[in-house]
């Protein structure tokens, strides 16, 4: 049987652009070699290039997703995304695949978008009895519409004040006063044109990745989050502040009703692929959840390596899981 052709799909137009370069890096490393032929495809704006064995690039074809290697032109019989970001986390590029008819390993165009935005994704899940923190959102030309003390009022402080639609590691900011939400906000407009101020939410933070496939449901061991930081920011997730600790140290019976969350929201959304939900934990028990990252970092030292890890597993056998569970 011939090795299938799988493109790990990269870069994008965010900020998080150089973080989604090191994600390919880490899959690259992690698929089986024996079983497909892998390529990295970077992409930003309208310069799509792959990476070729012999170190040299090769413009991609955006009418069919191919590319000429050797004087033959080739395709892809899969798309791996790891984009964090536009365009591969809010659905405009799974709109492209469907359109070429190519299999791509993340959710849906609709998924995607919602997902992609917290304000909307928070307020749809609250319907589904998910526990979520409250927030308002602002958008950029409207700020006035909102003012300040309304802000405190309805929010409290300290909060947050971030990005809606974008992902969670730039132009996020920890507001204590009153006086900070204006430069906060005009902070997370530069991000996005949309911003959700939320209230805090006090406890244990924790963070836990899952796939299912038609025959099974994998849900891994849980992280914890531990910063000395205000809060698990870039130099949290990138530049080693932070202290992860997988199982987290939480009771076991909170542990369950965390991974039944987990499986439900999946259902709910209707997701595809690893997918990875961060919670707060209250000293309480209850349970709020905080985002869902449907194309997580993949380097070795990112969470869901990590939780494979942990949980016995081989991250060579699970990305064939997801890709065999689309073509197979």
């Amino acid at each position: 049987m011939d090795k299938r052709t799988i493109a790990i799909v990269c870069g994008g137009d965010s900020s998080e652009h150089d973080v989604s370069l090191r994600s390919a890096q880490g899959l690259y490393s992690f698929f089986d070699k024996e079983r497909y032929n892998i390529y990295i495809v970077d992409i930003k704006s309208m310069d799509w290039h792959v990476e070729l064995p012999d170190g040299t690039t090769a413009k991609m074809d955006l009418n069919d997703f191919s590319f000429v290697e050797n004087g033959q032109k080739r395709y892809f019989d899969y798309a791996y995304i790891t984009i964090h970001g536009t365009p591969g986390e809010n659905g405009k590029l799974q709109g492209y695949f469907d359109l070429i008819g190519l299999p791509y390993s993340t959710s849906s165009l609709l998924v995607e978008a919602m997902t992609f935005d917290k304000f909307v994704l928070n307020n749809y899940l609250r319907g589904f009895g998910v526990s979520v923190a409250d927030s308002l959102l602002i958008r950029k030309g409207y700020e006035e519409l909102v003012s300040d003390d309304e802000i405190e009022e309805r929010i409290g402080m300290p909060c947050f004040v971030k990005p809606a639609a974008d992902g969670s590691s730039f132009g996020v900011s920890k507001v204590k006063c009153k006086d900070q939400l204006a430069p906060a906000i005009r902070k997370a407009i530069m991000e996005s044109p949309e911003v959700m101020v939320e209230s805090l939410l006090e406890g244990t933070e924790i963070t836990q990745g899952i796939y299912k496939t038609r025959e099974k449901t994998v849900i891994f061991p849980i992280t914890e989050v531990v910063t000395s930081n205000e809060f698990f920011d870039y130099d949290a997730k990138y530049n080693g502040q932070v202290q992860e600790i997988t199982p987290a140290r939480i009771p076991a019976d909170v542990a369950d009703r965390v991974s039944q969350i987990t499986s439900h929201i999946y259902d709910i959304l209707h997701c595809n692929g690893i997918i990875r939900i961060d919670y707060i934990v209250s000293k309480e028990g209850k349970i709020s959840m905080l985002e869902v990252n449907t194309t997580p970092g993949m380097t070795a030292t990112s969470f869901i390596p990590q939780q494979v890890a942990a949980a016995g597993l081989k991250m060579a056998d699970v990305l064939s899981d997801i890709v065999e569970n689309q073509l197979g």
